[in-house]
């Protein structure tokens, strides 16, 4: 059998071997599996609305069934029920395998990140202030999750199977598996790689007792605005948290790895396209266009997400809400236009408008022949196959209908909920179809960047702007419909990750959809009902104004969705980016994204030999900062460093320790650091029990948020 993998890191990390016999559905898979999804989903919802939010991985869960798995294996009995029929089954079919932990992490999975429609119920409910019924909330957020199955059912041929579409973050779960389950001999004078794992976990864990607990200043430290204590300027310079973080770093694996996930898993050429796109947009265009003044940056902190009045002071949104929860205009002209930082209308969302041009035109010239040639085979033509699909031939396939089926119904419930609970959604059927139309739109090119970048660029921008012109004034039906257009490609790409982990390691492909459908459904029921209960039981959550200065349920990330929700809902983007805004300039980002990729291959086509013009990658280049806010400075000059050293120095300089250890680090610091978190708010934090000391004040830039323009004044800051 031709054993040709066409990528070097899969080439070194996923074993070419399988054996059918070994079983996948069992009943351990089954009590492990959904146990892992409802404690995932519980305790990440919990911590969603902290002020440090918190999202423990399906790593630890994946490390954390082990010991179970095994435990079971030993104690269950072994002898079958319905012995000599169709339904016979045992308990115990023998030692936990590789293939069952696969399908138990697939359950964990679904339990790891967030549902995002929590956010529309966060901001109903805590910002807005207005009341949203159960039983709505409850088919969106189920809705919303579900749909992205049709489109990973559409788009599996071009995603998955081909070897080119590698998905460079599963090379670390694989690594874990491999590490969990093989036996190997210990190297002489070394380490095996579990040996390896152990020691990452216990140094990672007993290490975080320091950021996380007796030294925080090392998750963000910014030694430049100790030097100048007074000065605004330097501590905007300096700032990692509120400013342009220079020279600032964070010793901490959650500040690394919070927002762009594991630097571990990302390949060079990814990460050095977001150094490129973070060093220019932080250290050249913000300062730039923030000392310039440019649409009155300095009335504004040099780096914030949240919405001003033309004075600098903070907006009363609540003031321009009427009673049908639409845009009360005559208050609207009484309070005056909204106006944002500048780092937030032009780099945040300026450059979303290109990121989302960009990836159309880049996947069309780099990859849009590779794509016409699957789509050629797709119809019976014929593309080659590597060892992994070769060997996955062997398992009866998903049918297509299965996937149809579930995008029919789920359309149909989608558009009774939207129609029936009309008053609430505010959106009307025709959004729902445009919304899945721009998701299926774009599922494709934004899928082949993730499965061979790692970066996933969004489209939260692009399905507020379409609708915010079609619909405006209605922030509900604006938040509904980017759930729908955005979350469910984004859905889609993680079902067809989840499937290609299932394709390295040889899982039955239906038995990946079964834990996927169930997974899923069970993690929505228990986000839904957490979220529901934090709301009711917690005193003015999210709200920053009626909390303690200590207290820790601030919400950053749904602080950011709400805004977004009157930008592009309640103000909408006419108002903003439109003919009667300030910030209609920010449209031709547009075009300037669509020009870029075009510069870049007419280079490459110029001079062919010249092999890193290829690698620039323009969509993730202009994307890289699109999680600022609420990711900061910190976050980003910390991941780079760490990038580099392992995807640069490591890989190119020492392959053999990358190809043993590198994956095996990753998910090692993810667990030991996961662990630590939640023991520390368990036994400490959650009973306020703290060290006070200077290493525990923060990062010491408390002038980094404060506007510079002449007569504006701000709490805590001086004026100018």
């Amino acid at each position: 059998m031709d054993m040709e993998v066409p990528v070097k890191q899969v080439d070194m990390t996923v074993p070419k071997t399988d054996d059918p016999t070994i079983p996948a559905v069992t009943f351990r898979m089954w009590v492990l599996g959904l146990a892992a999804s409802v404690i995932l989903s519980f305790v990440n919802q919990f911590f969603w609305y902290r002020a440090n939010p918190m999202s423990i991985s399906d790593i630890s869960a994946m490390i954390a069934v082990v010991p179970l798995g095994h435990l079971m294996a030993k104690t269950l009995p072994v002898r079958p029920f319905f012995k000599g029929t169709r339904w016979e089954f045992t308990l115990n079919p023998g030692p936990f395998n590789i293939k069952e932990h696969v399908l138990i992490t697939i359950f964990a999975n679904a339990g790891a990140g967030t549902v995002y429609a929590t956010h529309v119920l966060s901001a109903v409910k805590l910002f807005y202030k207005r009341p949203l019924g159960f039983l709505p909330a409850l088919i969106l957020m189920t809705t919303s999750q579900i749909l992205g199955f049709g489109w990973a059912g559409i788009f599996r041929k071009y995603l998955v199977e081909p070897g080119e579409m590698w998905w460079p973050s599963t090379m670390v779960e694989v690594s874990l598996f491999r590490a969990l389950h093989e036996k190997e001999k210990r190297p002489k004078e070394g380490i095996t790689v579990n040996q390896f794992f152990l020691i990452v976990i216990i140094g990672s864990f007993a290490y975080y007792i320091l950021p996380g607990y007796l030294f925080t200043v090392l998750s963000t430290f910014s030694w430049l605005c100790w030097l100048a204590p007074k000065s605004i300027l330097v501590q905007q310079l300096g700032s990692g948290s509120w400013g342009l973080g220079i020279g600032s770093f964070g010793i901490e694996w959650s500040t690394i790895s919070a927002y762009l996930d594991s630097p571990l898993a990302s390949p060079w050429f990814a990460s050095a396209n977001v150094a490129a796109g973070f060093f220019i947009v932080m250290y050249v265009v913000t300062p730039i266009s923030y000392w310039l003044d440019i649409c009155n940056a300095k009335t504004f902190p040099i780096f914030s997400s949240e919405l001003f009045k033309g004075n600098g002071e903070s907006y009363d949104i609540l003031s321009i809400v009427d009673s049908n929860f639409h845009l009360d205009r005559d208050s609207y002209r009484k309070n005056g236009p909204l106006y944002l930082s500048t780092f937030f209308a032009t780099m945040t969302y300026g450059l979303g408008f290109a990121t989302l041009t960009a990836t159309i035109v880049h996947v069309l010239l780099f990859d849009g022949r590779e794509i016409w040639r699957q789509s050629k085979g797709a119809f019976g033509g014929k593309s080659k196959m590597d060892i992994h699909t070769k060997l996955m031939k062997n398992y009866k396939p998903v049918p297509n209908w299965w996937f149809h089926l579930i995008l029919v119904l789920n359309l149909a419930l989608i558009i009774f909920t939207c129609e029936y609970y009309n008053e609430s959604l505010q959106l009307p059927w025709w959004g729902v179809l445009v919304a899945c139309g721009i998701a299926i739109l774009f599922t494709l090119p934004i899928g082949v960047i993730t499965a061979t970048t790692n970066q996933q660029p969004a489209l939260n921008i692009i399905t507020e702007y379409v609708i915010g012109y079609a619909y405006p004034e209605r922030p509900v039906a604006n938040m509904c419909f980017k759930v729908y257009g955005c979350i469910s490609m984004s859905q889609a790409l993680t079902f067809l990750g989840d499937f290609k982990l299932g394709h390295y390691m040889k899982i039955p492909p239906r038995s990946m959809f079964m834990a996927q459908i169930v997974g899923t459904i069970v993690s929505v029921l228990v986000y839904t009902i957490t979220a529901w209960w934090l709301m009711d039981t917690i005193p003015h959550l999210c709200d920053k104004s009626a909390l303690p200065s200590d207290s820790p349920w601030t919400c950053p990330l749904d602080n950011v969705f709400f805004d977004a929700s009157v930008i592009w809902g309640l103000v909408g983007p006419r108002r903003i980016f439109g003919d009667l805004g300030i910030y209609a300039k920010v449209n031709w980002f547009f075009l300037g994204g669509a020009i870029a990729p075009c510069l870049v291959w007419l280079a490459h086509k110029m001079f062919p030999t010249q092999d890193w013009i290829r690698q620039i990658h323009i969509p993730v280049l202009l994307g890289a900062t699109a999680m600022m806010p609420p990711a900061t400075a910190i976050n980003f000059t910390s991941w780079l460093v760490v990038a580099f050293f392992f995807g640069h120095v490591v890989f190119k300089y020492y392959p053999e320790w990358w190809k043993r250890y590198n994956y095996v680090l990753s998910g090692g610091l993810d667990a030991g650091t996961a662990f630590a978190t939640v023991l520390l708010y368990l036994t400490l934090q959650r009973k306020n029990i703290g060290v006070q000391w200077w290493g525990n004040e923060g990062e010491g830039c408390p002038l980094a948020a404060c506007p510079t323009a002449k007569g504006v004044i701000s709490d805590g800051c001086p004026v100018s």
